[in-house]
């Protein structure tokens, strides 16, 4: 079985300790290859090649700068095959999604910000005696930590932006799902000039800390679980480095009696199930209103039932494997404790029968009924394939259902009432709302949450802003 390496300094090298972790197909629930379990001395040697490589590479001009991105974007594209077929192996997710979402939004994501940083505009202020205006330069050597969920695509939605803005990357690809991502290092390795993107692999605690806590790291980009993220918080702010904290959500998704209902309980099954529900953007709150809650549950629970559960790599599998052991447990003790607080299982509940005889970990798409909203099921994320679902009467008691919550990253509004929409949209404190449709991605767009959801913002010049350090100039006008 293979054993991964690390992308040092335009180099593929082992751990310096000689140790690995297993690497397991969810699908299985047997290992396939070994991850380097890499420490601070391998973080160190990472930082030391970023360090050297970082003047050069931020000097360089913006559309040479472009040219190096483009030709990821294609060599991403050139092998989306092949690494949709690894995405599925290594997480657990149908490779159909791989396939038509994670890995051509991965090339879409350099493509995007070679575009951009042309765009990327300095502000100027003039008076009748001063110009005032603003550098944005490189901010150094930054840390880009992504999760197993979306592996590649949210790892190069890290890595495109600080590699535009003229920053050296050390990025830590999820232990669980590194894959792709090694993968990629080898496509990559002769594109970039040495050092200026080092991928690291290891377990967050250990590679992880590394990164967070060594000094030449100016800023964390990290996508990942809230009591992570707080962890890193509580570690990298006393030393004055940036942070963008992309975390997790309980998202509301609310159905008024005048939406269109087709649409919406199609569109709800496909935000409630994609990826097995491990996407930090599904919803896991479903809220209809009183008039229409009955037809809606009833298709709502039909459709889900008919969602073709199997074999990842089955193009015509819905439904594929939760991506590790631990977590799959978690999730079936978070519909144990549903169970025990009064909730009626509507459907799923359980592991997939024939899962077993694949040895993976499976389970099937479970919607919960009659939870309090203050339920643990309710209040806590279960990232998973499991949604609770709710009446509601009122406008005024949908917004105070959705905000009852200490998230608040994304949420669905489905109605035909265009001033209500703007209403509920304005009273929802998410960092992202959806009308009538789910995961619309304008890569232009703030993309990030409220309250236990996160700090700061991802995407379009929020990134560009975040990988940069500004710097005001004034010039005294003698006429």
């Amino acid at each position: 079985m293979e054993q991964m390496r690390n992308l040092i300094g335009g180099q593929l090298v082992p751990p310096l300790s000689g140790q690995y972790l297993d690497n397991f197909n969810p699908a299985t629930g047997k290992v396939w290859s070994y991850v380097p379990r890499s420490n601070h001395e391998d973080i160190a040697n990472a930082v030391s090649a970023a360090s050297k490589a970082q003047k050069e590479w931020s000097e360089i001009s913006i559309d040479e700068r472009a040219k190096f991105l483009f030709r990821i974007a294609d060599v991403i594209d050139q092998n989306c095959e092949e690494l949709a077929a690894l995405e599925s192996k290594d997480q657990g997710k149908p490779v159909g999604l791989a396939l038509s979402v994670d890995i051509p939004r991965s090339g879409q994501n350099f493509r995007f910000f070679a575009s951009a940083i042309s765009q990327f505009s300095s502000e100027a202020h003039i008076d009748q005696q001063w110009v005032n205006y603003t550098r944005r330069d490189a901010l150094g050597v930054v840390g880009c930590i992504s999760p197993w969920n979306l592996p590649l695509y949210l790892l190069t939605w890290k890595i495109a932006p600080a590699l535009a803005a003229g920053n050296c990357v050390i990025a830590k690809p999820s232990e669980i799902t590194p894959a792709t991502a090694y993968r990629f290092s080898e496509l990559i390795q002769d594109i970039l000039p040495p050092g200026v993107l080092n991928i690291i692999h290891g377990r967050g605690d250990e590679a992880g800390e590394a990164i967070i806590n060594h000094p030449e790291v100016q800023a964390i980009s990290f996508t990942g679980g809230t009591a992570t993220g707080a962890h890193i918080a509580q570690t990298a702010a006393p030393m004055f480095k940036k942070l963008s904290l992309e975390l997790g959500g309980k998202n509301p998704n609310i159905i008024f009696a005048d939406c269109d209902l087709k649409s919406a309980v199609s569109t709800s099954v496909r935000s409630s199930f994609a990826n097995q529900g491990e996407i930090c953007l599904c919803g896991s709150r479903i809220y209809v209103q009183k008039e229409i809650y009955k037809e809606f549950k009833n298709e709502f629970i039909a459709q889900v039932e008919q969602l073709k559960q199997g074999d990842p790599s089955d193009n015509q599998t819905q439904q594929g494997a939760i991506v590790s052991k631990p977590h799959y447990q978690k999730i079936l003790n978070s519909i144990e404790k549903a169970k025990e607080l009064g909730g009626k299982i509507l459907c799923g509940g359980g592991p997939w029968e024939q899962g077993a005889k694949l040895g993976g970990w499976f389970i099937k798409p479970t919607v919960i009924e009659g939870l309090s909203i203050s339920c643990e099921t309710n209040q806590d994320e279960i990232f998973g394939p499991v949604v609770t679902i709710s009446p509601f009467e009122t406008e005024p008691e949908a917004i105070k259902l959705a905000n009852q919550s200490r998230y608040g990253l994304a949420s669905s509004i489905w109605t035909q009432d265009l001033a209500r929409a703007h209403r509920v949209s304005k009273a929802i404190k998410t960092g992202i709302v959806w009308v009538n449709c789910w995961m619309k991605r304008d890569l232009r767009t703030p993309f990030g949450g409220t309250k236990a959801s996160g700090v700061g913002r991802e995407g379009g010049l929020e990134a560009l802003r975040f990988f940069t350090e500004p710097k005001n100039i004034c010039l005294e006008i003698n006429e």
